[in-house]
């Protein structure tokens, strides 16, 4: 099969096309999917560096153990194990794993898989799984955002941001986004009551404060977010924010550090896989509630570009590769 490999860890420059990567062995309860959409994320371009370096001990010492970059995928189930049940081949899915899916083919385990909404293109749905689940477990169970109250969404219009609106907005909230000019009027059209051109306006300085603060990007100081946060509010810093090549957690420690000593709430989040999760996102796409948005897909030969762009930081929404080509 066809893979974006890497044999070491490096920028853009270490990835190549393999046209004869193994098939991935199929484990008792995992499904084997054809990928026909994989979406990029911010995590791929810290996956493929290395960065920062505790990754490694996690994702391979000196070099990848799986060389297959890619976490999101929408694609066709080809084989099941002998302990999967409720999927079957032929079936239409979509997902979330570690490393693999710039590739053909790509081993997932049963409970990581959901079967694709039907009002969702393959190419959208990979732009759903791991944006969406950090968003709705920001939002939801390290925000505990309750209907009514006010919602500041920091990077409103990135990968994370485009769904934490959304969600907020379902949930019943008054959402604000902060966002560049460019991307004000896509931002307003996912629900947000309020956008914040951050090029033409401080939020700091508005006078407005709010029950919740999902900072996506860490764009200011803790000390400014604070300022804006009601006196029992919650501020929650998605991802790893400020990523260092040795550490790369300072942000996330000063917020730790900060919380005691304070009346507001701060709290770091990283998302985890959780399949029910994912099927809840799955329900909201269904019912409306959440819709994707891509800035750009790009042919499968251009993944190290892909990557690139989403590195850069002024993705609009999601970017996307397709594995099998488009029409």
């Amino acid at each position: 099969m066809r893979a974006i490999v890497q044999d070491q860890y490096g920028q853009t420059d270490v990835l190549r096309l393999r046209p004869d990567a193994p098939t991935p062995q199929l484990g008792e309860d995992d499904v084997l999917v054809r990928v026909h959409v994989a979406g990029i994320n911010a995590a791929d371009w810290h996956l493929m560096t290395g960065e920062p370096y505790p990754v490694r001990l996690v994702m391979g010492l000196r070099r990848p153990r799986n060389p297959i970059l890619g976490s999101d995928f929408s694609g066709v189930v080809e084989a099941v194990g002998p302990a999967v049940t409720g999927l079957a081949i032929g079936d239409e899915v979509m997902g979330e794993v570690e490393r693999g899916t710039l590739a053909d083919l790509v081993a997932v385990a049963s409970k990581h898989v959901v079967r694709k909404p039907k009002n969702l293109t393959h190419e959208q749905a990979a732009a759903v799984p791991m944006g969406a689940l950090t968003a709705l477990q920001a939002v939801r169970d390290t925000g505990k955002l309750q209907p009514g109250q006010s919602v500041l969404v920091n990077g409103a219009s990135s990968g994370v941001g485009i769904y934490a609106v959304q969600i907020a907005v379902a949930m019943g909230a008054k959402v604000t986004g902060v966002c560049s000019g460019r991307n004000v009027d896509m931002v307003r059209s996912l629900g947000a009551t309020n956008v914040v051109d951050y090029t033409q306006q401080d939020f700091v300085v508005t006078g407005e404060r709010y029950d919740l603060i999902i900072d996506v990007i860490s764009s200011r100081s803790i000390a400014d977010f604070r300022k804006v946060l009601t006196d029992r509010g919650r501020y929650v810093l998605v991802g790893a924010a400020s990523a260092g090549k040795w550490f790369g957690m300072g942000r996330q420690a000063q917020v730790v550090l900060t919380s005691p000593f304070v009346r507001q709430t701060l709290k770091p989040m990283l998302a985890s896989r959780k399949q029910a999760d994912l099927q809840t996102i799955v329900d909201m796409v269904e019912a409306g509630q959440l819709t994707p948005v891509i800035e750009r897909a790009y042919p499968f030969e251009q993944a190290a570009d892909a990557i690139k762009h989403v590195q850069a930081g002024h993705a609009r929404g999601k970017v996307v590769i397709h594995v099998i080509p488009q029409g």
